[in-house]
């Protein structure tokens, strides 16, 4: 027993299947390991790859009657498999919470932050209501979420991808659980935020003695917060070991794989278009000969003109929601993009990058300024004309699963704009749909699914094939790569 009757967490043996078809698939094959107290443990792969599933497997978080869990999970002591649903509740958040990879589906969005992050601790201890808001607020500054005070009334829409994600991780510290479970709990962070965040789990391990299973495609993370690393490809764990020894003597090809995939800062200085990149297979971890990326063609007349861009939101208050105030996302913001070439709008979360990409394609309404697009006065369509300015341009969402429709297949979501548009005929354009999936790396088998039975990062590719289907003149990319792994990016 020794270790394992020591441990947090202590998985054997864990197979995870789902009904396809009528037949028991399984997608995690036979993943064991142990999580110690004040230790943390991430687990490392690809994205469709198994890491999220076995999260949610161990906090039975999956449909029963469309997945069956084998193994022995035990928890805090408790045999997790052989719980009832009722006592399983009380097992999440008080030895367990979990922090879900995507922020706007994980909160509900006709509550507000406040009474969100209220409910579990009232929930999970014996609050009153002004303790509760108290203990929020407290939360909320501790996750450096700027006037939590004033913030605290806030809906989930009126915060940024990464303040979201802050909500979520102070929603699940609120009741100061034995394990962290983090699934990509800084996917949608910008760097600097980022940085804070792994700080924040740190001081709260030193202070509770806190576990963490922390699940990621990024090892620049890894690097940074795990004492072991389990590596996952395809629902099976290929290698484990000391975090140290997985990055300096890493045996199996698909680690080695994944760590020559993470770029390197200054790796391209000095080199001169065409620039040549050798591809890796993460199955084998082979490099091929460089492949050149073709010059570009830049023109002398920019593609996009944005001119003294200028974007307030009102701010409203009192009895009749009258205008107390604006906040200034976007102010005075000029540019010129060239066919051919790529711009980076770079800034912290909440600066202002995403409501300029919104502004640019009259998702949101800018203030001022002056948007020409393919020859288009973009400030000045009307809306059929506005309708056909969007096949020149089209945008890459941050949130995948928020902007994809889950009534509707993934083949007929990426083959709608092009049937809407009137560019092809249903069977062009579903052939065309399942070019694109097979193009980003996904198959064309799949277009019959949902966008629930896919994983964070595929469905991110999902957006990124819709966003191709017009052939569009320029694609606006709000963090189209934050949810995909190294590999694919």
């Amino acid at each position: 027993m020794g270790e394992a009757a020591k441990s947090v967490l202590s998985v054997k043996d864990l197979t995870t299947s789902f009904l396809v078809d009528g037949q028991w698939k399984p997608v995690v094959r036979n993943i064991g390991f142990d999580v110690m107290p004040g230790e943390t443990v991430a687990i490392v792969g690809e994205s469709g790859s198994g890491k999220s599933v076995t999260s949610l497997s161990i906090m039975r978080l999956l449909a029963r009657n469309q997945s069956r869990i084998d193994g022995k999970i035990v928890l805090n002591g408790k045999d997790i498999l052989a719980l009832s649903d009722k006592e399983m509740r009380r097992v999440r958040g008080n030895d367990a919470a979990m922090i879900f990879q995507e922020p706007m589906t994980s909160l509900n969005p006709i509550f507000t932050i406040g009474r969100q992050i209220s409910e579990a601790l009232t929930c999970h201890g014996d609050m009153t209501r002004s303790e509760a808001r108290g203990e929020t607020i407290r939360l909320l500054e501790k996750v450096r979420i700027p006037n939590a005070s004033s913030r605290f009334d806030e809906y989930p829409h009126q915060f940024s991808g990464g303040m979201r994600q802050r909500v979520m991780i102070a929603m699940a510290l609120a009741s100061r659980p034995k394990l962290l479970i983090a699934d990509e709990p800084t996917t949608a962070l910008d760097v600097t935020i980022q940085g804070q965040i792994l700080d924040l789990i740190k001081l709260l391990q030193e202070e509770e003695g806190m576990s963490v299973l922390f699940i990621t495609h990024d090892m620049g993370v890894v690097a940074e917060v795990s004492d072991r690393t389990i590596v996952m490809y395809r629902g099976e764990a290929v290698e484990t070991g000391p975090t140290s020894h997985i990055f300096l003597r890493g045996k199996h090809p698909y680690t080695r794989a994944l760590l020559s995939a993470v770029p390197r800062l200054g790796s391209m200085a000095g080199q001169k278009w065409p620039l040549r990149f050798p591809v890796v297979d993460t199955a084998t971890g082979e490099r091929s000969e460089p492949v050149a990326v073709a010059d570009t063609v830049v023109s002398k007349t920019p593609v996009l003109e944005v001119k003294n861009l200028t974007t307030r939101f009102a701010v409203r208050g009192g009895l009749f929601g009258a205008k107390t105030g604006a906040i200034h996302a976007v102010e005075n913001v000029s540019f010129d993009l060239f066919q051919g070439e790529t711009l980076s709008l770079v800034g912290e979360s909440g600066c202002g990058k995403s409501t300029t990409g919104r502004s640019i394609t009259r998702l949101v309404e800018p203030n001022a300024g002056r948007v020409i697009l393919d020859g288009y006065n973009v400030t000045a369509l009307d809306p059929s004309s506005l309708r056909r300015m969007r096949r020149s341009i089209q945008m890459i969402f941050q949130d995948p699963f928020a902007s994809l429709n889950p009534r509707m297949t993934v083949g007929a979501a990426v083959a709608e704009p092009i049937i809407e548009h009137g560019l092809a005929s249903r069977v062009e354009a579903r052939n065309k749909a399942a070019d694109l999936l097979e193009r980003v790396g996904l198959s064309a088998d799949m277009m019959a699914r949902f966008p629930h039975e896919f994983s964070g990062g595929q469905r991110q590719r999902i957006c990124i094939a819709r966003a191709l289907a017009l052939d569009p003149k320029v694609i606006v990319a709000d963090e189209s790569v934050s949810a995909l792994d190294v590999s694919i990016k």
